[in-house]
């Protein structure tokens, strides 16, 4: 397919940011919504989005966005996301924070709590809360993923495993309608298991568009998660699921 200039566009704003909406697009770029309509169905045509009701993520399947892409993705959301499950959290606690660019922002959230003492198997937390002189840092060992600073394997999982903390977030590359969260690593899945186990509460933070997102691995349910923090309501049948399981879903 060759791209004309708006659509080239529209893929790089899609690609930068994880999605795109109809109507900010035909804002920006001053058409109706029926010529970013017609945009997007061509794109998804050539494979290179998928539709969603109101625009357009990028396509997903077994491989992850590169991490700077993921840092760029949806911030203003990830941001507020980061500020309210921050609130959640106490000082003078525990908590276990995993892989993802949310959770990142979680870490800059808690900058400013005390006597708090934070497990992680991710290098970019430790690195933001060094700025915090009233935080302990834990740092897992084990396999070090040199494009995104996480920390997985078999080493991972035992470093976790001696603890109990009092909070547990996490995140997830995907999450399916009957309530599953995906991921794309089958050793950063086992460590995120593990950590669910060494919670007392765990905490989701997603942001919306990885409900349009897929992935290959399962890492749990939202069975297992005590709260939620996304920026927009969840589908009817996943919503009355959350309510079955007693989680509680926290839109910001």
């Amino acid at each position: 397919m060759t791209l004309n200039v708006r659509q080239s566009k529209i893929l790089e704003r899609a690609r930068d940011a994880g999605s795109v909406a109809v109507e900010d697009l035909a804002d920006q770029f001053t058409v109706s919504v029926q010529t970013i309509r017609r945009d997007l169905s061509e794109l998804a045509e050539a494979g290179l989005i998928e539709r969603v009701h109101g625009g357009a993520v990028i396509r997903t399947g077994v491989t992850n966005f590169a991490y700077e892409a993921r840092r760029r993705m949806n911030e203003t959301a990830k941001s507020a996301i980061a500020k309210a499950c921050a609130r959640a959290i106490p000082d003078n606690c525990s908590i276990i924070l995993n892989l993802g660019t949310t959770t990142e922002a979680v870490a800059r959230e808690l900058l400013g709590h005390r006597n708090i003492t934070v497990v992680t198997n991710n290098i970019n937390v430790a690195n933001i809360l060094l700025a915090n002189d009233s935080c302990d840092i834990m740092v897992a060992g084990g396999n070090l993923r040199r494009v995104d600073g996480g920390l997985v394997g078999d080493l991972t999982a035992d470093f976790i495993n001696q603890f109990k903390v009092d909070y547990a977030v996490i995140g997830a590359s995907a999450l399916d309608e009957e309530g599953d969260l995906l991921d794309f690593d089958l050793a950063e899945v086992r460590v995120s298991r593990m950590i669910l186990r060494r919670a007392r509460k765990v905490f989701l933070v997603t942001d919306a568009s990885k409900l349009a997102r897929s992935a290959p691995v399962r890492l749990a349910s939202l069975s297992e998660i005590d709260t939620i923090f996304i920026d927009a309501a969840l589908p009817e049948a996943l919503r009355e699921r959350c309510a079955q399981w007693d989680t509680s879903v926290q839109i910001v």
